[in-house]
């Protein structure tokens, strides 16, 4: 029997349509191989509800689904609104007060105190995603900004605002952002996405916390700020992996920027190993329609076709009438793409200057021998993830299998690209390990016999340190 699957990764919010056991499930079956906890809303309780469901499927069902952790962060809003809304209209002159008041016809509060600190004459504020607009005309630098209004509407509570001319001096780990992050430190997620991030010292500050915890939790520098566009190459190289969060990104940077923006990140990214992921408004017409529009299809084609390790879905499986029918057609477009695309096979000049230089060019050739002899699987063996990380890069054809006796390393590997994984602690000899992994396998139908497969491994097996050999066998 022939198992397929496809390499590029699904992640999926929760939310009241999906945060049931038997919802949790549905997605599972139907491809679903990570779930996001979206920290900006939700109490605690229920997300370890959530977090619990998933542990329990993974143990009864032998699944390695994993857990990502989105903290809230600096998120700048208006407060609450008279009526439920108050309508704005172009010309008009706008007061913000930073007061935390109830906002109204005269004014707009924020509970940001900052905001007037923030921005100058001639920055631009932007509500509710960019659908309003206005022009910074004054500020006393404490509490009160006069602005005109450039595009009106309706100001509804607790809409965002977005300050893509200022910069803004609240931290990227607000007090909300610690008490989550210990939170799920506490309940050991795979994976936490840290929000705004703009320099490479906000990656490193949540990473200090981490291993003062000491925990393994890995990091995503979620990229949606132009701050961040100019420091990409130190917050790439300080994170564990990026989020192109395309939503704040287009409101900050301009909508016109954010494909290229995708595919330089994503190409980045695929360089030096790290998993990205591409986010916001994927499927979002499914959020009430039983099927995509064309322009969704084609925008999970073309991430696929960028590179992207994983696809991310929002209120599509948060809120949305048709969560299981969603995951069920990404992952049809997904299957589609990766059957005719030319996205396998990626070659890449390895620095020798690097301390992994020899692993890395083991990987490489590796993926290099699967290619050349159309194997049908690449297997890694691996005790920190590095193989898993480094055979993912080169994005082989062939089925890529990690075994490891670390089982935690199992779920945090769901997120990266084609990765596999399996639990083994037996690491003998290495030609006792290599015929037992291929006959675990081929029991469970990912190889049939005459399959070509290449085991990477370090020798002497038992010692467990870094690749150094490779084998082609015949199944």
């Amino acid at each position: 029997m022939k198992i397929l699957f496809n390499k590029t990764k699904v992640l999926a919010t929760v939310g009241p349509a999906s945060n049931t056991f038997e919802r949790l499930l549905a997605l599972v079956q139907e491809g679903v191989d990570a779930f996001r906890l979206n920290f900006s809303h939700g109490e605690h309780e229920e997300h370890l509800q959530v977090i619990e469901h998933i542990r329990e499927i993974n143990r009864r069902f032998n699944t390695n689904i994993c857990i990502v952790q989105d903290l809230q962060g600096p998120k700048i809003r208006v407060g609450e609104v008279e009526n439920g809304g108050v309508e704005i209209k172009e010309g008009q002159k706008v007061v913000f007060r930073c007061d935390g008041s109830v906002s109204n016809h005269n004014h707009l509060g924020t509970s940001y105190t900052a905001l007037a600190k923030d921005v100058s004459p001639g920055d631009t504020i932007l509500l509710d995603d960019g659908k309003l607009e206005l022009k910074v005309l004054t500020t006393d630098k404490d509490c009160v900004v006069e602005a005109e209004v450039k595009y009106g509407g309706v100001v509804k509570p607790r809409k965002g605002i977005n300050l893509p001319d200022s910069a803004v001096s609240a931290p990227s780990l607000t007090e909300k952002d610690l008490k989550d992050l210990h939170f799920g430190l506490d309940h050991d997620l795979e994976w936490v996405a840290l929000s705004f991030v703009r320099r490479v010292e906000d990656v490193l500050e949540i990473k200090r916390i981490i291993k003062e915890r000491g925990k393994d939790t890995r990091v995503i520098a979620k990229i949606e700020k132009p701050e961040a566009i100019k420091n990409i190459d130190a917050i790439i190289a300080a994170s564990d992996a990026l989020m192109v969060a395309r939503g704040d990104l287009g409101v900050e940077t301009g909508m016109e920027r954010v494909p290229m923006l995708q595919k330089m990140i994503v190409e980045k990214c695929n360089k030096c190993a790290k998993p990205v992921i591409i986010a916001t408004q994927m499927m979002e017409s499914m959020i009430v329609n039983p099927k995509p529009t064309r322009a969704e299809t084609n925008d999970v084609a073309n991430a696929v076709i960028d590179g992207a390790d994983t696809l991310m879905l929002s209120a599509e499986t948060a809120v949305g009438a048709y969560p299981v029918e969603t995951i069920r057609s990404m992952n049809l477009t997904i299957s589609e793409v990766e059957s005719q695309a030319e996205i396998f096979n990626k070659n890449y000049i390895l620095n020798p200057h690097s301390d992994t230089f020899f692993n890395d060019s083991l990987v490489a050739n590796a993926c290099y021998l699967a290619r050349d002899t159309n194997a049908r699987a690449v297997i890694g063996m691996t005790k920190s993830g590095y193989t898993a990380f480094q055979l993912a890069k080169h994005r082989t054809r062939a089925d890529i299998f990690i075994f490891t006796e670390n089982e935690r390393l199992l779920t945090t590997l769901n997120l990266v690209w084609g990765v596999r994984g399996f639990y083994y602690d037996k690491f003998e000899s290495t030609d006792a390990t290599i015929n037992d992994i291929k006959q675990m396998l081929l029991k469970a139908g990912y190889l049939n016999k005459g399959d070509v497969f290449i085991n990477t491994a370090s020798m002497p097996i038992y010692e467990q340190k870094r690749t150094n050999m490779i084998k082609l066998s015949i199944a």
